[in-house]
């Protein structure tokens, strides 16, 4: 087990890991270790967000310039790779087979440009509302269900790796879904509930608010993919975690609003 951990992390992270085989038995429950990632970024942007209101006192527009790079970092970008892959081929208005087409091409169209910088600029705002409020009432509360919208939106997207249909026989993804274990979908349904019901004990209101919002999200993705696509990819399965830890936040801040 302990090398099938290394192995998610030397996949979906760029966090240092002693040296492993990959083979067919340790990659089999490697998936049940991607939302523990999550749990590692939550945490980081946790002690970053504490850090810099309560010790370094940096400004709100610093502080959340790095916290929206923390992710990318910690990831290698993997996952927003699929989210830029996914949005030039959405945006093709080609049949299914150039969109697969488009998913590989190694070039980078312009609208993933276009929507990769309205994400992060869309990202930051979010972010800087939510440390803007946290400075206020130095209140943790949204701020773990936040970071817990990690562990959930990497939970919904294994899940979705090893139970949807694919949209080709070949690829990371499919592999990977391929040597999973049976049992690893009974797995990821537990991390997705644990992290759903972690969310609503911080807040009843957030975090269900929270929960729905990536819930959502789960459900066009499937949809989109399906239709666009003929099933799911690796890029698509990056795209849907993107979008689920934005809604997630947004879900976050909108409550923090209204209040």
């Amino acid at each position: 087990m302990f090398s099938s951990m290394i192995i998610a992390f030397s996949t979906y992270s760029r966090l240092p890991m002693p040296h492993t085989d990959w083979n067919e038995k340790s990659m089999r429950y490697s998936m049940c270790f991607f939302p523990v990632i999550g749990a590692v970024i939550g945490g980081l942007q946790i002690a970053l967000i504490y850090i810099f209101a309560n010790v370094l006192h940096v400004g709100s527009g610093l502080s959340s310039a790095l916290i929206v790079a923390l992710p990318l970092i910690v990831t290698g970008g993997i996952h927003f790779d699929g989210y830029l892959d996914t949005m030039d081929a959405k945006s093709s208005y080609k049949d299914r087979n150039e969109k697969l087409a488009i998913l590989k091409d190694p070039h980078v169209g312009a609208f993933a440009v276009i929507y990769g910088i309205l994400y992060i600029i869309l990202l930051y705002g979010l972010i800087q509302e939510l440390y803007r409020g946290y400075i206020s009432d130095k209140v943790l509360r949204d701020i773990i269900i936040w970071a817990v919208g990690y562990v959930y939106s990497r939970s919904l997207s294994g899940l979705s790796v090893v139970t949807l249909k694919k949209a080709k026989p070949d690829g990371m993804l499919a592999d990977t879904a391929h040597a999973s274990d049976k049992r690893v979908g009974a797995v990821m349904a537990i991390w997705v509930i644990a992290s759903a019901v972690g969310m609503i004990c911080a807040d009843v209101v957030c975090g269900a608010v929270a929960v729905i919002a990536g819930a959502m999200v789960f459900c066009y993705y499937r949809w989109m993919s399906y239709k666009k696509f003929g099933g799911i990819t690796g890029d698509l399965a990056g795209y849907f975690l993107q979008m689920c830890e934005l809604f997630v936040l947004a879900g976050v801040v909108l409550v923090g609003l209204v209040r």
